[in-house]
């Protein structure tokens, strides 16, 4: 005798079936102009899967679309690319509206002078989109030629995603924005992943997982019209890829529980967040009062009564070049308590010997280490700078046409030498991280293990938008990778303490004022990233590559 609800709960499973398959067979059926659409408007819904919003969910249903329209394109081959451009013009449309709909908020920073770079403003929306679809472009493009069926081809498109994403993040010094695998920042158990293989191993878990929905391949099935149950072999690889997503989440959440939070004895750090528009910020009225500012917010008592031992300022906190104000300095050193230091981010520069009396000429975008005696006794200088933000590509052809940098600073800034552990008094030693230096994955230390981490940004530039919501998950990504404390100073937020395990321990929300006194995590050993580095990465695109392969097992 047949059990009802046996059978109701097939009946619901077979018409979610026979729904999954007339949205495959039509995907596959598009061509022209809607396949393009539908491409573009599955990137624009795949960004709802990265900050602030990390609704998961919508890459169910937004990759196993783009699987189906490339099984629509036809088999390349050494005499017809007629389907490889297809592909390549479906990465391209869905690589485009998921960057325009992800880096939307670039445009913000040319409104901030409206007057100077407003026109330019439409051509950085879409420009820089344009330019970042090319990766997925010619992903697309790759996989289609390694197609095969059921599994096996999501398998390819995976692999070949997740190397463009790679390149992308290195490629003329790399854009590694909203990468795939920043949607693990959903989850903190799921973000202890990138302790053992990163965030483009990351993206390779996540790409591969959600991809297999679409392992269905209607065009190999005869058609049926009951609506039973359909051959469940279609759902194994399916449910096997999202038991590993599950077993990854579940390490991940008995590492948390498993960890026993340390402290550094004898630091307690002050972050300040001063929310000072970016367009009050350099306007010499207002120097003094921002100078003000700063030092009263940071010799204020904490709730003990006491002061902080160290404090951090976000990048280019004062309207000064600091190291050459001694005032200011004498006025810093008033604040600190006994011992205590300051980090800071500030403009710095240096003597030009091509200008007249070798006035100043050459400036870097800085972090100092200032002593309570006012005296600078380290400085790190940044060493990835922002094309078109702080250095024009071609700088020399493009300010003889007119053209600056958003800093409007002539010449642009120099680079330092990248990623260095400085000493700091009193403190562990402190890998210093100036604005987005830390959305690079494996750039962040240099050769000496530091105890902890300190990103100073100025993210005013992009007033409420999702942007700094972004720049704040690859912070605790980064956290996560090398197993140190993120210490993050943000002019207008999010400011945030982060412990190793990529926890927020405290914030100051967006577009606010205000101060977080926090003690400082210890760091943990060396996680196998920080060991690895992209190596682990690498023999994850191996064993995904060799089942991949035709033949390799059997296909259900």
């Amino acid at each position: 005798m047949t059990n009802p609800d046996v059978s109701k709960a097939a009946d619901i499973a077979g018409r979610g079936f026979v729904m999954l398959e007339r949205l495959a067979t039509w995907l596959q059926t598009l061509s022209g102009w809607k396949r393009l659409a539908i491409a573009f408007g599955a990137g624009l819904l795949t960004v709802a899967a990265q900050p602030p919003v990390h609704l998961l969910a919508i890459l169910l249903f937004t990759l196993p679309a783009i699987v189906w329209l490339l099984d629509g394109t036809g088999d390349p081959s050494k005499t017809d690319w007629k389907p490889a451009r297809a592909a390549a013009a479906i990465g391209w449309w869905f690589g485009f509206g998921y960057f325009l709909g992800g880096l939307y908020w670039i445009g913000e920073a040319f409104l901030v002078e409206a007057e100077t770079f407003g026109w330019l403003l439409p051509f950085a929306v879409t420009g820089l989109p344009a330019g970042l679809a090319l990766f997925t472009a010619a992903a697309f493009a790759a996989a289609r030629f390694f197609w095969a069926p059921g599994y096996r081809r999501t398998l390819s498109l995976a692999i070949a995603w997740a190397i463009a994403e790679w390149l992308r993040g290195h490629i003329l010094t790399g854009f590694p924005w909203n990468v795939v695998g920043h949607v693990v920042s959903a989850s903190d158990a799921l973000m202890q992943s990138t302790a053992l293989f990163g965030v483009y191993g990351a993206t390779l878990l996540i790409l591969v997982t959600f991809m297999t929905v679409a392992a269905y391949d209607p065009r190999r099935r005869a058609p049926r019209g009951d609506k039973g149950i359909r051959e469940l072999g279609v759902w194994r690889p399916t449910a096997v890829a999202f038991a590993v997503l599950g077993l990854v989440w579940f390490g991940g959440a008995v590492r948390l529980m498993a960890s026993e939070g340390a402290w550094v004895d004898g630091v307690n750090l002050r972050l300040v967040q001063p929310n000072i528009p970016q367009r009050e910020k350099w306007k010499p009225e207002n120097r003094q009062e921002i100078v003000g500012q700063f030092l009263r917010m940071s010799d204020a008592p904490n709730d003990q009564g006491g002061k902080p031992t160290h404090i951090v300022w976000p990048e280019s906190a004062l309207p000064y070049l600091v190291d050459r104000e001694p005032v200011v300095r004498s006025a810093i050193s008033r604040v600190l308590a006994p011992g205590g230091v300051l980090l800071l981010g500030s403009v710095r520069g240096e003597p030009d010997a091509n200008r007249p009396e070798r006035e100043l000429g050459r400036f870097y975008n800085s972090l100092h280490i200032v002593g309570p005696d006012g005296e600078i006794r380290a400085t790190y200088d940044k060493g990835h700078l922002v094309p078109f933000g702080e250095y024009l590509p071609f700088q020399s052809v493009l300010e003889a046409i007119g053209l600056t940098q958003l800093t409007q600073l002539r010449g642009g800034y120099q680079s330092g030498p990248g990623p260095q552990t400085l000493a700091v008094p009193g403190a562990p030693s402190v890998s210093p991280l100036i604005c987005y230096e830390i959305i690079f994955s494996g750039g962040v230390v240099g050769a000496t293990r530091p105890g902890w981490m300190v990103n100073v940004t100025n993210d005013a530039w992009f007033g409420s938008s999702a942007g700094p919501y972004q720049h704040l998950a690859q912070a605790r990504l980064r956290a996560v990778e090398q197993g140190l404390p993120v210490a993050r100073a943000a002019n207008t937020g999010i400011s945030a303490m982060i412990d190793p395990f990529g926890q927020l321990l405290a914030t100051i929300a967006l577009n606010r004022e205000g101060v977080i006194d926090t003690r400082l995590p210890q760091a943990l050993p060396p996680t196998l990233y920080a060991r690895m580095g992209d190596w682990l990465f690498l023999v994850l695109l191996i064993a995904v590559g060799l089942l991949a392969r035709p033949g390799s097992t059997r296909q259900p």
